[in-house]
Parts: C-alpha cells; sequence; structure tokens
C-alpha cells in the first residue's frame, strides 16, 4: 500500500471535517429545544463546542501524525510496517463506528532491539487511547526473567494495566513445561474473559524461541496471537550515521575521521553480537571518552583487521602434521572459489559445511575448528568470524522439558558463525538404553542444521572409535554432515617440533642435548593410555619452563635466562593434564 495514499485515506474524514461537522450538527440540534436563552448566549455557547471538538480532534491528528511518522524510521520491515498502519486505521474507524467488530490486536515482535520494541508499543498505546480501543490505555512491561509463580499474572492483568509487554520470553525456557502450560494457560483466560480490556504484546529475539516457549501451547499462540512484526537489521550506513550524529552532538568530526569510523563500522558491525543500540551506545561512548574538543583518529577503537584467504592457510600451513586435514580443507576452498568465480553458473551441487572432525585427544581439532570457521567467513559462506566451543554438558539440562531450549540458546549464540561440538559422542545414549535428554538434544541439532543451514556450521567432533558408535546410531545427522577430516596422531619428530615452536614463540633457545632428552621423553611415553598428543606437549613445556626458572634462580646472564638446557626438562607429573 503506498504511504501517501494510505495517509490520505486516515485523515480525508479529519481534514475533510466531516466528523467535526457531525458534532456540530448536533450540537445545533440539542440547543434548538432550549428556551429562554438569549441568541448571543446560544451562539457562544456554540461556538465553544466547536472550538473544543476542533481542538480534541486536531491534537488526536497531531498524535497520530507523529506515531506514523515514527513509524517509517523503525527497522522492521515494510510489511509489518503496514501491519501496524492498518490496526491504527481499523482503530479510529471502530472509533468511529464505521467498523462494528471488534478485534483483538494482541501482537507478536521478533526484534533482539530495545529501542524498535519500545517505540512500537508506544505507536500501539498512543492510537488505543486517542481512538478509545482500551479503556485507559496504562500500559506495563515485564520480564520473563522475574516472574517465578504463575499467579504473578493476576497482578499483570489487573484493572489499572490495559497495554501489557511480555519481554525476554528466554527467560520462560528453562522452566519446567507444567509452569509455561500453566503461565500461557492464565493469560488465555484473562484475555478470553474481557477481550475489549487488554492488548498483549510478547517481544522475542527470533520465532525459533516463541516455538520453543509456545512448545505444547500452539493452539493458544494460533488464537491469541494473530499479528506479528518483524525486525530488519540496520545496515552498516544506518549505523555510521547514527553514531555520527551522536559523535557530532558536542564535537567537530573532519571528514577523514568519519572515514576511519565507517571503516571501524564495516568491520566490527557485522559481527558483533550486541543489538543494534548497544552497538552504536558502545562505540559513540568509547570514542567520545576522552572528552577533546574534536574527535581523532587515537579515540577509535583498534580492530583486527580480516584476512585474506592465503594469510588464513598460510597460518594453516604453519601447524605441524595434519597432511590429511589440509588437502581436504584445500579442495574444500578451492571448489567453493570455483563456484564464486563461475557465478553460480555450473551445475554443482550445494555443498553441506557441517563436519565431523576424529580424532584423539591434542591431534589440533580444536585449533582447526577456529581456522575453518576463518576460512568460511573470508569465502562469504558465514556472517560472522566466530566459533562457539561446546560440549554435552552445555546442551543437555537437568530437567524434562529444558534441554530443548538449553539446546536453542546455544544454537542462537552460534548462528551466523560455526558451533563446535567437543566430544559429542557424549549425546549417543549408552548401552542400548534411550536417554531422552540427550535424543531431545540431538533432535534439536538436527532440526537447525537444516533449518539454518545458510546461517550455522555444526563441528561435531571427538575420539575416533566413540564417534563412529556415536555416528553409526544417528543417521538424522549422518544425512547432514558434508566433510569428515581424521586428524592422525602426531609422530614422534613432529611431537618434537611442536615443543621447539613453543620455546621459539616465547623467545627461548633450546641445546641441543635438551631437544634430545624432550624425544626421549615423547618416546616414553607415547603409548602409555592418557598420552594426550599436543597436549602433552604443552604440559611438558609448561614444566619446563617452570623447572627453567627455578634452575636459574640468581642468574643474570641474558644468554642462560633464555636457553632451555636438558636440566631444565622436566618429566614430574607428565600424565596429570
Amino acid at each position: 500500500m503506498d504511504s501517501k495514499n494510505f495517509f490520505d485515506d486516515i485523515y480525508e474524514d479529519f481534514f475533510g471535517n466531516k466528523k467535526i461537522a457531525k458534532e456540530n450538527e448536533k450540537l445545533k440540534k440539542e440547543i434548538e429545544g432550549i428556551d429562554n436563552i438569549p441568541s448571543i448566549e446560544i451562539n457562544k455557547e456554540i461556538e465553544n463546542k466547536i472550538e473544543e471538538n476542533k481542538n480534541i480532534q486536531l491534537n488526536k491528528d497531531d498524535e497520530i501524525s507523529k506515531s506514523l511518522e515514527q513509524l517509517e524510521n523503525i527497522y522492521i520491515s515494510e510489511e509489518s510496517k503496514e501491519v501496524i498502519k492498518k490496526i491504527i486505521e481499523y482503530m479510529r474507524k471502530y472509533n468511529e463506528k464505521i467498523e462494528k467488530q471488534y478485534i483483538q490486536f494482541n501482537m507478536i515482535i521478533y526484534s533482539n532491539n530495545k529501542e524498535t520494541i519500545s517505540k512500537i508499543v508506544d505507536i500501539i498505546n498512543n492510537a488505543a487511547i486517542c481512538y478509545q480501543y482500551i479503556k485507559n490505555g496504562k500500559k506495563v512491561d515485564i520480564s520473563l526473567y522475574n516472574i517465578d509463580k504463575v499467579e504473578e499474572i493476576e497482578q499483570i492483568y489487573s484493572n489499572q494495566n490495559n497495554l501489557i509487554l511480555i519481554k525476554d520470553v528466554e527467560g520462560i525456557l528453562e522452566k519446567e513445561q507444567n509452569f509455561k502450560d500453566k503461565f500461557f494457560h492464565k493469560i488465555d483466560d484473562k484475555i478470553q474473559k474481557e477481550p475489549d480490556k487488554y492488548i498483549t504484546i510478547i517481544s522475542a529475539k527470533n520465532k525459533d524461541i516463541i516455538s520453543q516457549a509456545f512448545l505444547n501451547n500452539e493452539d493458544i499462540k494460533e488464537r491469541i496471537f494473530n499479528f506479528e512484526i518483524q525486525e530488519i537489521k540496520p545496515d552498516v550506513q544506518d549505523v555510521y550515521q547514527e553514531v555520527i550524529e551522536k559523535l557530532q552532538i558536542n564535537n567537530n568530526i573532519e571528514e577523514n575521521i568519519k572515514l576511519k569510523i565507517l571503516d571501524y563500522i564495516s568491520v566490527t558491525y557485522p559481527n558483533t553480537e550486541l543489538s543494534f543500540p548497544e552497538y552504536r551506545d558502545k562505540l559513540s561512548n568509547t570514542i567520545l571518552f576522552s572528552k577533546k574538543e574534536k574527535i581523532e583518529e587515537t579515540d577509535i577503537p583498534k580492530y583486527e583487521k580480516e584476512k585474506t584467504i592465503e594469510e588464513v592457510f598460510a597460518e594453516l600451513n604453519e601447524l605441524v602434521g595434519l597432511k590429511k586435514v589440509k588437502n581436504v580443507l584445500n579442495d574444500l576452498v578451492n571448489l567453493m572459489e570455483l563456484r564464486t568465480k563461475t557465478e553460480n553458473q555450473l551445475k554443482i551441487n550445494n555443498t553441506n559445511l557441517h563436519m565431523v572432525f576424529l580424532g584423539n585427544p591434542g591431534t589440533g581439532k580444536t585449533t582447526v575448528a577456529r581456522i575453518v570457521a576463518q576460512i568460511l567467513y573470508n569465502l562469504k559462506y558465514i556472517k560472522q568470524n566466530k566459533l562457539i566451543e561446546v560440549s554435552s554438558k552445555d546442551l543437555v539440562a537437568e530437567y524434562v522439558g529444558q534441554t530443548a531450549p538449553k539446546t536453542m540458546n546455544v544454537i542462537e549464540k552460534a548462528k551466523g558463525g560455526v558451533l563446535f561440538i567437543d566430544e559429542a559422542y557424549s549425546l549417543a545414549s549408552g548401552n542400548g538404553q534411550g536417554n531422552s535428554y540427550n535424543e531431545e538434544a540431538i533432535a534439536t541439532l538436527i532440526q537447525a542444521m537444516e533449518n539454518h543451514r545458510d546461517d550455522l556450521v555444526v563441528i561435531f567432533a571427538g575420539y575416533t572409535k566413540e564417534m563412529q558408535n556415536f555416528l553409526n546410531a544417528n543417521s538424522g545427522i549422518v544425512s547432514r554432515i558434508g566433510y569428515t577430516l581424521e586428524f592422525e596422531d602426531y609422530t614422534e619428530q613432529e611431537l618434537l617440533q611442536i615443543f621447539k615452536n613453543m620455546i621459539q614463540k616465547s623467545g627461548f633457545e633450546i641445546t641441543e642435548e635438551a631437544s634430545k632428552k624432550v624425544l626421549k621423553v615423547i618416546k616414553e611415553y607415547k603409548n602409555t593410555k592418557n598420552f594426550g598428543n599436543a597436549r602433552f606437549v604443552r604440559n611438558l613445556y609448561e614444566k619446563t619452563i617452570i623447572k627453567h626458572a627455578s634452575n636459574t634462580k640468581g642468574k643474570k646472564l641474558k644468554k642462560i635466562l633464555k636457553t632451555i638446557k636438558e636440566e631444565d626438562i622436566s618429566v614430574e607429573n607428565l600424565l596429570k593434564m
């Protein structure tokens, strides 16, 4: 719907004075029946009433006009804006008796932007007051993190409160299903008993959270919350303009500094997990912290510049060993670059990038996962260069109904990046006995892998044998895995090289005799039960540095202080990691 035509339609009655004319005509008829009042007094009363009605109507016009102007600047979809406009229009028509049926405008706002939510609620509330759509229009907001008893709903839906905003829906996700059932049925009961008394608005970050919150109560959601408002994320230019506006209130900003700020926002904003207002205010406050007369380049926060694909692979190739892993990742990148260069004209199946990492402890799985995140971000397959590392305890809850929400919270944090699940085999039900909590976590993961395949990459990692058992038991996961990377144990020479690299990066040197002793220690421990490859080497390195510090106590010569000798190589409690 064209905005201009919509506004013309809303205000046709107002600016045409049709409604005012009707009120005035009514007043005239009433006064005609009054006797013994001088004509001049009658005319004065008519004039006063007409002027009063006119002022009331103009105030309403002005209030609604301001709301509609504000609506155009809110970060929500165009479809959502049209929904709100139609709601306001219906309230007006109902107030003027054009529409006869009362509609409950209960809605869900999908947004993480507190400013957006607040502005929408104010617009709806102002319209409801202007058109007397609810009794007194007093609004209240409540966080579900602060509700511990279902009985508190009675206080929220009181005679004083008519517009109810229920926010932070995540707060109900970890409560037991019985609580959720009672909570939503209580709201349902209050709304159904007095349908023309309340407008209830629920806000949540996204639809997945709402789905989990209304689990087993979908009928209430479908019956009561008929209207949905969808947030859109401001782009880099939107953020830049608002940051500059805040900075320019009391500061001078040269054009070259503005460009530096734009560069900073262009790199950091797409990767932030902060909401738009949080990001905008944090950046503005950081820049303004120095309180100078004019903003300088040194006031802009530092940020890590994006790495090229060549730089990312240089980091990968610096890792000791991992020949098979490096080959697979090279092939993956070559395929994705081919598709990009040919602008997807070749008939190549969509690449499934969910992965499994198989290998013993300390073989580089987590390190490579971080590099994979950088590669996929560089190739624009994921929106954020981030890796969220979790284990089964971060996904599985202790009580019924809490695992799916807990898993969904983790998925929400990982969206836009890579979710790395270490020791994933722990999610498998053991010995043929079904573990409903674990199965619930797996089912939630499988659904997310399918629903968010363009916005999330999941990597399952763990010991080779245990992971094979896990995959054999979960065909749903196997069918969604695109790549399996095998991390072989390091050879003795590779482990020695890892040790030397650690020494060199710390600024130390190592004697030939010390290197020989390190190799001897590695050979001695390599086949023991708790050997941890690079973890073992890290432990050996740390104990060696501590021993070296003791051995050089009281020494001052830098050559001695920087040289690791044979007597510094400590083998005490090496397997305790």
